[in-house]
């Protein structure tokens, strides 16, 4: 017996040594029967998952935040929307519908409605789109356009395209021209309730929604 069992440790070893992960069981344990884990042991290992999410849905819905399983869930775009803000096209120029608007509130992100830029950093440009000087801050994001020239704003929750910024135009005194599409936001009036930001999940997932806004 003493035998047997040396050459199978003698068989097994060179395996243990290829990789770092392998659990071999000795000769003893192997011949125990491997008791399954009891619902009571499952239910209290998926608790803390749970106590987790229901968190995280908390402080989202205190946010104003709804968290979403996938991009079909964020809201719905026609072809023309998706043009713009999937394909990185752009509307022409003085049809928008928030080229001259000039009341006060808040641009939101027509994809998933997050808040974009706030009305008191809106200004007369003349190029056609909406201008600002200034985003809400953490809501846009600037990447490099595939022009190799201009620079791509979009926005940091969904990636959306949104238009471009330009420096050094000295419109204002932040010297700032974020050029938007008027169809790649949605203007809510002040006094009217901002719609839940919709937020995916594996962007939150293991963190606070308050890391996100």
């Amino acid at each position: 017996m003493q035998r047997r069992l040396m050459l199978t440790a003698l068989a097994l070893a060179p395996l243990a040594g290829c990789t770092g992960d392998v659990d071999i069981l000795s000769p003893a344990a192997a011949d125990q029967p491997q008791k399954p884990a009891d619902a009571g042991t499952r239910a209290a290992a998926t608790q803390p998952a749970k106590q987790s999410d229901k968190a995280m849905k908390s402080a989202a819905e205190k946010q104003n935040i709804e968290i979403i399983e996938s991009e079909d869930e964020f809201n719905r775009l026609n072809a023309e929307e998706r043009r713009v803000i999937l394909n990185k096209g752009t509307e022409r120029a003085y049809i928008g519908e928030y080229t001259d608007n000039e009341k006060k509130g808040t641009y939101i992100c027509r994809r998933c409605n997050a808040a974009l830029y706030r009305s008191d950093t809106k200004f007369h440009s003349g190029c056609g789109w909406p201008s600002f000087d200034d985003e809400i801050k953490g809501a846009v994001t600037r990447l490099p356009d595939i022009d190799g020239q201009r620079t791509e704003i979009v926005c940091t929750n969904c990636d959306g395209h949104l238009g471009h910024v330009f420096i050094g135009e000295r419109f204002t005194a932040k010297n700032t021209r974020h050029c938007v599409n008027s169809i790649s936001m949605k203007f809510i009036i002040d006094g009217e309730p901002l719609p839940p930001k919709l937020v995916l999940r594996s962007k939150v997932k293991g963190e606070s929604p308050a890391v996100n806004p």
